[in-house]
């Protein structure tokens, strides 16, 4: 009887190290994983801001300003004021679209010819 308690207590043993090997690995892969990641994380956040730096040095009022100037010949750009706003009430609206399966005939004031039903 010991020894089946001697051999199974050996190859438990040996179960148990081969687990803890195969984690060990496991482990290492993933901090080599989370450490590529936060440097991927590192450089992409570095070159956002390199971006965003870029975007605030091209729209500089100054160089826009200048920018204007130089096209004024080909884009004639001028500067908003508050006179050409107007209230939203007043801003020309297109039509509605016909409304679908519209089949009878309409005279020009609005009205169904005679003969014609209302299709809806």
């Amino acid at each position: 009887m010991r020894p089946l308690l001697y051999l199974s207590t050996a190859l438990g043993l040996m179960a148990l190290a081969f687990w803890a090997y195969r984690e060990n690995y496991a482990t290492q892969a993933t901090l080599r994983e989370i450490t590529r990641l936060r440097a991927e994380i590192a450089d992409l956040s570095e070159a956002l801001a390199m971006q965003r730096a870029e975007w605030a040095y091209l729209n500089r009022p100054e160089r826009l300003r200048d920018l204007v100037a130089l096209n004024f010949d080909r884009l004639p750009l001028l500067p908003l004021e508050p006179g050409q706003l107007q209230a939203v009430d007043r801003v020309a609206l297109p039509p509605p679209p016909p409304a679908a399966g519209l089949s009878g005939a309409v005279d020009v004031s609005g009205e169904f010819l005679p003969g014609e039903e209302d299709p809806l």
